[in-house]
């Protein structure tokens, strides 16, 4: 055919009881701005459904503004940080923040109507662009039905593109899942090294644009003198010591509780427990505990520590305070040399065996058991308290964990490759300018259907 766009509708091909249904997609030798640019803007429908998900969005938000060569306008569900790139959200994020099955359950109506809700508005936007950040179980749903609404009607659809590439990989039998993702995602942007060539075994293409702690550092350091070629996390502990009046002989122990209220509910009184065990064993136990920036979750950690065992310091979070909580930890590594454990409590686990025997990042992307991890039933307050005191009082496993961070580091940047490949033609990134919210930008808008 001549035409520029053209369409392959689904046809039966019939023969000896055999019969072959083509799926309704594009043929196109346009790309996907050609499409925009016939149409004077770029329409992106755009869903992240969690606090780590908001900024990861509105990075990737300001990044297509930055390059795009025509206006973007943007439709979709998000939170502050999204709102403030021009989002106008359906509705509340948190309305589809919810963790596993078990969480899901009590609001599994409420799930059906802004997934409905979603499908429809989304249909209604006509974007050219579909972006799911995480939150997988409503992301996938959600690009499912849409691609669905799409073939049924027999109309193009958009490019589907999903952020932050699905731990399938972790459990066995679980990349046949990725194959299954394939029929209605177009592309998906990796976070972690191993994932891309995972994803495109399984016929996922896929990315691996870097991790979003390098927006971190950027973000961190902007304005000061460093390294072009460093993504170096910098804080000042002095300013937060002073901030908070912490005495020079205090001993500062971090909670990471985490972003949703399902998984703060759950850890917080594992960790006040933990720190009624610890206060009698180090001189004037001081706690830091990072709120992320949702609502649900800063009103129950404010309640919650009226009752605490030590004193406590929350640290807000969101990238707004990204330099209070980097100075935080500045002081903690300084003062107590990067000690880390993790615990994690799960109440439910997936029917799939792990592949790993880790959930920490550093010691999956190392395969070594750097961090100390108290999963399932031994997440208990005397198991976190025995692995704290542990490595408090020894140099050497510290020593291990400075050294760690940094080869962790590392293994998080893009490889050059990718970094060359997603180069604008009329720009030339030079570090740390090819982050992983532009490189994502970056593929998107120089996609075109394979």
């Amino acid at each position: 055919m001549s035409m520029s766009l053209a369409a392959i509708r689904c046809v039966k091909i019939c023969k000896s009881s055999i019969c072959l249904t083509r799926r309704y997609l594009w043929v196109s030798s346009k790309s996907l701005m050609d499409r925009a640019a016939m149409e004077g803007e770029l329409r992106v429908f755009i869903v992240a459904g969690e606090v780590s998900g908001d900024t990861i969005g509105s990075r990737l938000m300001a990044s297509l503004k930055k390059i795009s060569p025509v206006p973007i306008r943007f439709s979709g569900v998000g939170g502050s940080m999204m709102s403030n790139q021009g989002l106008k959200s359906l509705f509340p994020m948190e309305n589809i923040a919810v963790m596993g099955i078990w969480e899901l359950l009590p609001h599994l109506y409420n799930f059906r109507v802004k997934l409905k809700e979603t499908v429809e508005a989304a249909f209604q936007f006509q974007p050219h662009v579909v972006v799911t950040v995480d939150s997988k179980g409503f992301s996938f749903r959600l690009l499912e039905q849409l691609r669905a609404r799409y073939d049924q009607q027999r109309a193009d659809g958009p490019v589907h593109f999903h952020f932050v590439a699905p731990s399938f990989w972790a459990w066995k039998g679980g990349e046949a899942r990725l194959r299954v993702l394939s029929k209605f995602v177009d592309h998906v942007f990796c976070i972690l090294p191993n994932e891309e060539a995972v994803c495109e075994s399984n016929g996922l293409a896929a990315t691996f644009v870097g991790h979003p702690i390098l927006e971190d550092v950027l973000e961190l350091n902007m304005g000061k003198e460093t390294a072009s070629h460093e993504w170096k996390i910098t804080g000042n502990g002095e300013d937060f010591r002073e901030r908070y009046a912490i005495p020079s002989g205090a001993t500062v122990i971090t909670l990471l509780p985490g972003s949703r209220l399902q998984e703060v509910t759950r850890m917080l009184p594992i960790f006040s427990n933990t720190m009624k065990l610890l206060k009698d064993s180090f001189h004037e136990l001081i706690t830091v505990i990072t709120v992320a920036p949702n609502r649900l979750v800063d009103n129950y950690i404010a309640r919650a520590i009226d009752t605490w065992p030590v004193p406590a310091i929350l640290v807000p979070g969101g990238t707004q305070h990204l330099k209070l909580k980097y100075d935080a930890f500045n002081f903690l590594c300084r003062r107590a040399k990067l000690p880390y454990v993790r615990p994690e409590l799960l109440l439910w686990s997936c029917s799939l065996p792990a592949k790993i025997p880790y959930i920490s990042l550093p010691n999956i992307l190392l395969d070594s058991p750097v961090i100390p991890e108290a999963l399932f039933q031994a997440c208990t307050p005397a198991k976190v308290a025995s692995s704290l005191k542990e490595l408090m009082n020894d140099a050497v496993l510290q020593q291990q964990q400075i050294v760690a961070a940094e080869k962790v580091m590392e293994l998080l940047r893009p490889p050059n490759r990718t970094v060359n490949n997603s180069e604008p033609q009329d720009m030339k990134w030079t570090p740390p300018g090819y982050t992983p919210s532009m490189i994502a930008a970056s593929t998107i808008l120089s996609y075109k259907q394979r």
